[in-house]
């Protein structure tokens, strides 16, 4: 969208506006005193609302009268209660009015606990939908209380009646509450049926248990039948079976009365004989043997998957989700306030400056028989964009081939045509500005578009032509390539991404491995170890500036990878984002070797060094990395000065897609890293172009200074961290690579005796115990590891593990180099 053209008088009239407005800043005194504002206001409305349907009949009368004050009302609130009530309930909505409590109520509690007021944004758009339904709803039974729906109600259903009828009006409102139940409360028709299901189960269940008892009164009854006061022998034979007596009172039984009575089983069996005036109340238990049933039960067993989701269901619902900021839960993101604003806030836009560049434009290009059919300006931070559209049938070459006639007539460097712009049909002059303004990082990390991005790794770069934030997503770069020549603004541009990280992500959900061959440029993000770095666990500094550390560093990350798609091929997911959503679902077991997988992101400073001194032993794992770690969240930032083919790769290129060039001295440098031409024609000072592999994007980096980098480590320092930085897994060097050990004495190194001395003394194998301890380059404490474990006095690689030692002190060792001397 194009700027339009001000002129001078009116800029310094904004100018002092915007002074003015500048002035006056929102603070939080402000919005605790607005906030207790509309608190206070929404009681008063509800003690107005509910004293109205007590003596609103009373105070009809003395709503007119607010300036008499002799007139009494009834109202809580006396006249002022009366007269909201009279516009809010009687002329406004009726009993749907008290929503507007609870609205009011909300807005002020959310000023005042200084929390988002934008989240209220959906309650206020139901909350009036459901005004206006209920509203109507009321009025539709208006002759029966007229008092619920207000005037609005009882006007707006006589309104719709006239058009849709009694009948129609009313499944309009039957309508009007569907939208609300659906969209707002979220009922579905799924959980309607669960619930009828659920309670036709109840209904069900207390049938069951109100027929249980039934039973057993039917099988009491059956044995009263039994219990009865005149026994007769008689009506038992002997050949039935005898019933077990039971006294309910206490008897005595005489020998005497014992008859003998013979059983079917030809038993002798001694049994008293009853008298029928006996007054003993008996209660008789026949002993019933019914026929033996064989139970076949079934046991279905349940499918492995259904246990484990259900569990992992339980778990959600007992302890909630998996929250992995818990350890630092008072962790607080850095404020704004810590960056500095550099300029006035807006862009100076010069009238003087775009007509004479638009004449000098249209001038040039009628010198060579090119006529324009329209021009017009767009104005940028440090360029402005000056869009043409040609007159018909003019070559688009022609006017490309231009490009340095343009610049010789506007004195300008930088200039760079976009023949023609994707998208448009026209033609881009990007002309330098003769005063550029300056992007500050607070302006960017301010804007809307960048607080409100939904990106796993946002990084806000700057700004483009036409004054928009520009925001980009490292996750889906996946890496990122920089390059420049020196001074223009490559180390400001990695400050930027770290900063625009910093503020977007905590401490446990980023890490960052720095890479800092100058020594210089990453050191103050030292404080912030504990919070966001991660490094090899033998290490002492964070920041690696050792060039030989870093590809003990770049394998220690291809460790973890390979260690990352195990665990992601364990829980059957294929990148991180599905990965860490299961467990934080607690759908994957920790005590599996599951874990919380927080994003790595690589950033070398200067890669063209790393190169140079290390060459294939640092190539091989970037490539490595820029292949295969995408999925599983490593991602590199890698920057350069000389971004040469010997330095760029092809290999290198081919991984990173998105690149980043600042201002470099020659087109075959511009090729190197675009693919294209261009970067050569940029003015330095942060100006850039983006590419991720589609168009070019012309943007100016964002600014952010040493002091405000430190004021932010600082504040993040201050806080309560981790126990230690992020460890990555131990690499050990080559000895994983199978190749055949020397065995030859005569080749060993002449420090292999003091290497010995030093690993029998620490009882711990690893090579860089060496390099530490004898001051030895990587390459050569290997060696000597290798060496050490041909003689025997180490073990062999074990991993992450540090390598056995054979030899328990000094004095064997001693002992052994004797052996050895000997043989």
């Amino acid at each position: 969208m194009a700027k339009t053209i001000k002129k001078e008088t009116a800029d310094k009239k904004n100018d002092a506006d915007s002074e003015s407005k500048k002035s006056w800043k929102i603070t939080k005194q402000h919005k605790v005193l607005v906030g207790s504002l509309l608190v206070l206001f929404a009681i008063s409305l509800l003690l107005a609302f509910v004293s109205f349907y007590i003596y609103g009949q009373e105070d009809q009368s003395a709503v007119t009268e607010l300036a008499d004050r002799d007139a009494k009302v009834g109202n809580w609130l006396g006249k002022f209660g009366a007269f909201l009530a009279d516009i809010f309930v009687y002329k406004g909505f009726g009993a749907a009015s008290f929503l507007f409590v609870r609205l009011f109520f909300l807005t002020g509690a959310y000023l005042v606990l200084d929390l988002p007021v934008k989240k209220l944004r959906n309650t206020w758009f139901w909350d009036l939908y459901a005004i206006a339904v209920i509203s109507i709803l009321f009025g539709f039974f208006a002759d029966f209380l007229p008092e619920l729906g207000g005037v609005v109600g009882f006007e707006m259903n006589i309104y719709l009646q006239d058009y849709l009828g009694k009948s129609g009006t009313l499944l309009v409102l039957i309508f009007g509450l569907i939208i609300y139940l659906l969209f707002k409360i979220r009922v579905s028709p799924e959980s309607i049926k669960a619930l009828f299901e659920k309670t036709k189960q109840e209904i069900n269940e207390d049938l069951e248990d109100m027929n249980l008892p039934s039973k057993d009164n039917s099988a009491a009854y059956n044995l009263e039948e039994f219990a009865v006061d005149d026994f007769n022998e008689e009506d038992f034979p002997e050949e039935e079976l005898v019933p077990e007596l039971k006294p309910v009172s206490k008897f005595e039984i005489n020998k005497d009365d014992l008859k003998p009575t013979i059983s079917s089983s030809s038993e002798l069996i001694m049994e008293p004989s009853i008298k029928q005036n006996s007054s003993m109340d008996l209660e008789v238990t026949p002993q019933i043997t019914e026929p033996i049933e064989e139970t076949f039960v079934i046991e279905k067993v349940e499918e492995e998957d259904v246990v484990e989701e259900n569990m992992a269901s339980k778990l959600v619902a007992d302890f909630g989700l998996f929250d992995p900021t818990l350890d630092l839960s008072n962790y607080k993101f850095p404020t704004i306030d810590l960056l500095k604003e550099y300029s006035s806030g807006g862009i100076t836009i010069n009238q003087e400056e775009l007509e004479e560049n638009k004449n000098r434009i249209v001038e040039t290009l009628r010198n060579y028989k090119i006529e324009i059919a329209q021009i017009k300006a767009t104005v940028g931070p440090s360029v402005t964009l000056y869009e043409i559209v040609p007159e018909a049938g003019i070559r688009i070459s022609k006017i490309k081939s231009l490009e340095d006639d343009i610049a010789l007539s506007l004195s300008a460097l930088g200039i760079r045509i976009i023949a023609p712009i994707p998208g448009k049909g026209t033609i881009g002059i990007e002309v330098p500005n003769k005063n550029p303004t300056m992007v500050s990082m607070k302006s960017v990390i301010g804007s809307t578009k960048f607080q409100e991005a939904e990106m796993e790794l946002p990084i806000a770069l700057g700004k483009t032509i036409s004054n928009e934030t520009f925001v980009v997503d490292l996750a889906k770069m996946p890496h990122l390539l920089m390059a420049g020549a020196t001074g223009q603004g490559k180390s400001v541009g990695l400050n930027a991404v770290l900063t625009s990280l910093l503020y977007k992500k905590h401490p446990a959900e980023v890490k960052f491995v720095l890479v800092d061959p100058k020594k210089v440029e990453l050191t103050l993000f030292n404080k912030i170890e504990r919070h966001y770095l991660a490094k090899l666990p033998d290490t002492e500094d964070a920041i690696i500036t050792d060039n030989n550390k870093v590809i003990n560093t770049l394998n220690s990350l291809c460790i973890e990878m390979d260690n990352r798609y195990s665990l992601l091929k364990d829980a059957m997911v294929r990148n991180i984002k599905e990965y860490n959503d299961k467990f934080k679902s607690r759908r994957l077991n920790p005590e599996a070797g599951h874990r919380f997988l927080p994003y790595i992101v690589l950033v070398v400073d200067e890669f063209a060094d790393l190169i140079m001194t290390a060459g294939k032993e640092v190539e091989t794992p970037i490539a490595r990395l820029a292949q295969l770690a995408r999925a599983i969240g490593i991602h590199l930032i890698i920057a350069t000065q000389r971004p040469s083919v010997n330095v760029i790769t092809g290999i290198i290129k081919a991984n990173f897609p998105a690149r980043i060039a600042f201002r470099v001295t020659s087109k075959i440098d511009s090729r190197t890293i675009l693919d294209t031409q261009g970067a050569d024609q940029l003015i330095g000072r942060g100006d850039l172009l983006y590419t991720n592999g589609n168009d070019i994007v012309r943007v100016q980096c964002a600014f952010v200074d040493t002091p405000e980098v430190e004021k932010i480590t600082e504040f993040i320092g201050a806080q309560k961290a981790y126990a230690t930085a992020y460890l990555l897994p131990e690499f050990t060097g080559d000895d994983e690579s199978g190749i055949k050990l020397d065995m030859d004495i005569s080749e060993r190194d002449n420090m292999f005796r003091e290497a010995a001395e030093v690993i029998v003394t620490a009882q711990q194998g690893s090579a860089s115990l060496l390099q530490r301890k004898l001051k030895l380059g990587y390459n050569r404490a290997g060696r000597l590891i290798d060496q050490l474990e041909a003689a025997g006095i180490v073990g062999p690689f074990e991993g992450s593990k540090a390598r056995s030692v054979n030899i328990p002190d000094l004095s064997s060792l001693d002992q052994f180099f004797n052996n050895e001397n000997n043989s």
